[in-house]
């Protein structure tokens, strides 16, 4: 064989394989939806003058619920889905806390859905609250929900991106938590937290120091179905990321390889 040709051959092989990764990446990149996600804002503050009607009617502030580590839920209360789940694990986490409800922290569903009314969320009260086998004080998990302004304005300051379709949503499962002053301390990811991780953020929210999120890669593998209206594994996802990885470090390999064997 020709040795000069034998030569050109992992330069061949690396030049088809970086054009293989950038096509990969522009249709990875372009199948995005970036409308539906969580723009971290840790360490900023939520408007606590927002107002909002709890399950009562009775119009209140933010700063009026908001007195300590407070772990916040984006919900509507029509999901019969992730929302659902999401407080009903909620409910099985608040009774496995050891910590104190209203002393050490409070909870607050927020309905992003400005056509939910206080009696939609009075049911969902009375629906969690007996979810939690052990007493639980009706003032420790507040359900709330507002006008479309107001709405904006907090999912706005946590950087909660939602979208409508139709009568449901399209939204990130996300909780927050914040300090007595409003500030953003922590970001918990998915249907389920474990008690373990919401007994740090509310030590990490009564100090006031934001900690880094957990569980981010959680909504990174799953993305809603909105035809079966669950979430799902993002097989294509999880497995683009892998092959652009692996190709990757193969290009790196034949590059740097071949350089290597032409100085020896």
């Amino acid at each position: 064989m020709n040795i000069p040709a034998f030569r050109m051959i992992p330069r061949i092989l690396a030049g088809g394989i970086f054009f293989l990764l950038l096509a990969c990446i522009a249709a990875y990149g372009g199948s995005a939806d970036e409308r539906v996600a969580v723009d971290e804002h840790l360490g900023a503050r939520i408007p606590l003058d927002i107002t909002f009607r709890d399950e009562a009617g009775v119009s209140v502030r933010l700063a009026d619920l908001v007195r300590g580590p407070t772990i916040i839920l984006p919900v509507y209360y029509n999901c019969r889905n992730v929302c659902a789940y999401q407080q009903g694990r909620m409910a099985g986490t608040l009774q496995n806390l050891e910590r104190r409800p209203l002393e050490d922290y409070k909870v607050i569903s927020i309905s992003f859905d400005e056509t939910e009314t206080p009696e939609m969320a009075a049911r969902s009260k009375h629906t969690y609250l007996t979810a939690i086998r052990k007493p639980f004080p009706a003032d420790g998990w507040r359900f709330l929900t507002g006008d479309a302004a107001n709405i904006q304005r907090f999912t706005d300051a946590i950087g909660y991106r939602f979208e409508r379709q139709g009568s449901e949503f399209i939204h990130p499962v996300a909780t927050v938590v914040v300090s007595a002053d409003g500030t953003i301390i922590r970001y918990l990811y998915g249907i389920a937290v474990l008690p373990k991780d919401l007994a740090l953020a509310i030590v990490e929210a009564k100090s006031g120091v934001a900690g880094a999120s957990v569980r981010k890669m959680m909504e990174y593998c799953f993305t809603f179905d909105p035809k079966a209206k669950t979430y799902v594994f993002n097989l294509l996802r999880v497995s683009a990321t892998v092959v652009i990885l692996c190709m990757g470090a193969f290009l790196a390999f034949l590059i740097f390889g071949g350089k290597r064997r032409r100085k020896e």
